[in-house]
């Protein structure tokens, strides 16, 4: 109780600072208000009559029966129209209407009752509330009726789906999860719990049936990712036609290519086996112990979200970029365009945003608290060098074999007291053990960056050789 006390006593704290710190300081103010971002305003309808001039505005003004009923028929401008967009600084007054907006579609905002959760569960939460602000906008695609959206969300659901069904089939010898060792150690701890408490049971849950579970999670993250990676092969594009220095360009291939720099650091025959058994002649002298790899395995992933993170003004000043880059295309082409069309071809590049950086950040939060995860539950360390805090997964195994539980003891007809119930609940530890969140923690961190990188590379293919520039 002491240290539940205690923990409650900093996190209404720490909440109380926060609420003070917000009105005054926020990142997201911070990386959208700063100044650096520009977007387009959409002419008024004056400017462009003045624009297309008298002559077109009167033809365009005709009005015509309709049965009976007089119809105004839109005012139209030239395609070809010398059509110049105001840039506008990005302040804190714009953005507060597509943030309200996204806060209503997606409703994602944390209730106060959340400030009472552990560190861990705060992880997971963020982790949730991502995924669930992701899935929000994949329904969205579904009830628009207009478009292929819902086409592309099903194709790459069911495309996720195989591809998970068909990597979780390869053996540890060349991608290293530690499923198989995670999941035998659940079974062995579970059948034992079940066999303290005086049931019989075969086991929790078949390989098979765990696997299929898995697959389908698989299935579902994969479709909720996919226009975030589209979306990220766009924006790297325009971004690299933005960017005059090579270094900047260099930066913003890592970022692209971080989701594959992911993949790679657990397929064992490329990295691991690479880092642990170099060739160096006769002699085979490993670099590093096995548990400094993974925790430079967790510092590179950190390293790449900051990347990521200090790489989004550019990403959404080049989608800002695309009214003025969808008037230039416009001007190429032949006829008339309504007014209204215009205006909204033009606006709705700012409205949506707030949309578009949930996109690029989303992925990025999830890659990010997984690690954060994997490092806690899977009681790993973040000292490369230092050891003597980090445990191996043999270590691990036969820690969570012992016998450390205690057992209840009570009679048929006794019933089970508050104390029973906590030491019940408290041999949980043993059934949950941290070989089993490092094996689901790593793979769902390599299969979040894996659907990453697929999308966007598809999107590469698509922006790159399938669009008419």
């Amino acid at each position: 109780m002491g240290i539940i006390g205690v923990q409650l006593v900093v996190t209404m704290v720490m909440a109380s600072i926060i609420q003070k710190i917000t009105p005054h300081y926020s990142l997201a103010r911070w990386l959208l208000c700063n100044g650096s971002l520009k977007w387009y305003q959409h002419p008024t309808e004056e400017q462009l009559q003045a624009l297309a001039g008298k002559h077109q505005k009167a033809k365009s003004r005709k009005d015509r029966k309709y049965n009976g009923h007089i119809e105004s028929k839109p005012l139209t401008v030239p395609k070809d129209i010398d059509l110049h967009l105001e840039a506008k600084t990005i302040t804190e007054l714009d953005t507060r209407g597509t943030a309200a907006l996204l806060a209503n579609i997606l409703n994602t905002r944390i209730r106060w009752r959340k400030v009472f959760l552990t560190e861990d569960q705060r992880r997971r939460h963020r982790t949730f509330q991502k995924t669930k602000a992701l899935f929000s906008l994949t329904t969205h695609y579904f009830k628009v009726e207009e478009g292929g959206e819902r086409s592309v969300c099903i194709t790459f659901g069911f495309f996720f789906f195989v591809k998970a069904m068909a990597i979780l089939i390869v053996t540890e010898n060349y991608l290293e999860f530690g499923l198989e060792t995670g999941f035998a150690n659940f079974s062995d701890s579970a059948l034992q719990f079940l066999e303290k408490q005086g049931l019989e049971s075969q086991g929790p849950v078949s390989k098979l049936t765990f696997k299929m579970f898995l697959a389908v999670v698989c299935a579902f993250i994969g479709a909720f990712l996919t226009f975030p990676g589209l979306r990220l092969a766009q924006m790297h594009l325009d971004a690299l036609n933005l960017a005059n220095e090579r270094l900047t360009q260099t930066l913003f291939h890592i970022n692209f290519l971080s989701p594959l720099i992911i993949v790679l650091l657990w397929v064992k025959p490329i990295t691991k086996d690479y880092i642990m058994n170099p060739p160096l002649g006769k002699e085979s002298i490993p670099l590093m112990s096995e548990t400094a790899y993974d925790s430079l395995r967790l510092w590179i992933i950190v390293l790449l979200c900051v990347l990521r993170l200090a790489l989004i003004r550019q990403h959404l000043q080049a989608y800002l970029n695309l009214a003025q880059k969808g008037v230039e295309q416009m001007k190429k082409e032949a006829g008339r365009i309504s007014t209204k069309d215009l205006q909204k071809m033009v606006a709705r590049v700012f409205y949506y945003l707030c949309v578009i950086a949930l996109q690029y950040v989303a992925p990025m939060i999830m890659l990010l608290h997984t690690t954060l995860l994997l490092k806690t539950l899977g009681n790993q360390s973040w000292g490369v060098i230092s050891e003597a805090s980090c445990v191996s997964p043999t270590e691990i195994a036969e820690t969570t074999n012992d016998d450390h539980s205690t057992t209840l003891i009570a009679n048929e007809n006794e019933k089970l007291t508050v104390t029973q119930i906590t030491l019940a609940l408290g041999g949980l530890q043993n059934v949950f053990t941290p070989l089993l969140f490092r094996g689901l923690l790593s793979f769902l961190t390599w299969w979040i960056a894996a659907c990453l990188f697929s999308t966007s590379l598809f999107g590469l293919f698509y922006h790159h050789y399938l669009t008419v520039a």
